[in-house]
């Protein structure tokens, strides 16, 4: 996924600087090629050489082309890098203390020890209670940090108690997120039936779930979900924490 914006503002001997950031959680689908061409093309749209092109990976295979360079061997006619950020090769300790929001909420995507994972999340959920005011946000970013956190049962007990505060904390936001959604689905009921309305609401608690995990959800998967009953939607909402592929998910049957 790619975005850019500006940065400063044009006029009185200054010039904007144009980010043009990159997002990939899955390095083999990332392509220097793409992203020069991004850049070239918005470097012609906005008038502009100061483009900065910026890609997180997610994940990375450390293999990644950092340059593309074009020429012969007497010349060369393009020489495009990026400034690099992979979540993996930073340390999630160094960031325990950060009062960066986004730092906090990707504490998990970070490196450190499997010692380490209860920390890393209670770390997370402080950050998201204490940095983001906004209750709203609050529930949407408690569900990213669950997915790439991905505690199983005996883990969430562990922490349960080793972190009672932070385990309250995000009990508190996870019942406000169950009666949201119970509430939306019941005003859907009312209108259409309550069956109807319930499963709906389910179904778009998955396919969230489904793209902050795994991404744009393909056409089969999409058609999976869209025919299936509640009961199976409510064991793939389930079972989506724990569950490495979106394959081995939609495969599993009540």
């Amino acid at each position: 996924m790619c975005h850019y914006w500006l940065s400063g503002q044009m006029g009185e001997g200054r010039e904007a600087l144009l980010f043009v950031l990159e997002e990939e959680s899955d390095p083999r689908r990332f392509s220097i090629h793409r992203l020069a061409h991004y850049c070239l093309d918005l470097a012609e749209l906005c008038g502009t050489d100061r483009v900065v092109p910026v890609v997180i990976f997610l994940k990375t295979s450390s293999k990644e082309p950092r340059e593309l360079v074009l020429g012969s061997e007497r010349y060369q006619y393009l020489n495009f890098n990026y400034i690099r950020c992979a979540l993996q090769e930073l340390s999630a300790k160094d960031y325990w203390h950060s009062n960066n929001l986004i730092a906090r909420l990707c504490l998990s995507l970070m490196s450190w020890r499997q010692d380490q994972k209860l920390e890393v999340y209670a770390r997370a959920v402080r950050g998201l209670s204490t940095l983001e005011p906004d209750p709203e946000k609050q529930l949407k970013y408690l569900d990213f940090i669950d997915i790439y956190t991905a505690l199983d049962d005996n883990e969430m007990e562990l922490y349960q108690q080793k972190y009672p505060k932070e385990s309250s904390t995000m009990a508190n936001l996870s019942d406000r997120l169950r009666a949201e959604g119970m509430e939306k689905g019941m005003l859907k009921g009312m209108e259409k039936g309550l069956e109807k309305g319930l499963h709906e609401g389910m179904e778009g608690m998955l396919r969230k779930q489904v793209q902050l995990k795994f991404g744009p959800i393909p056409l089969w998967a999409d058609e999976r979900i869209s025919t299936a009953t509640n009961e199976q939607l409510e064991i793939w909402v389930t079972a989506i924490l724990s569950e490495d592929t979106l394959e081995a998910l939609l495969a599993l049957r009540g």
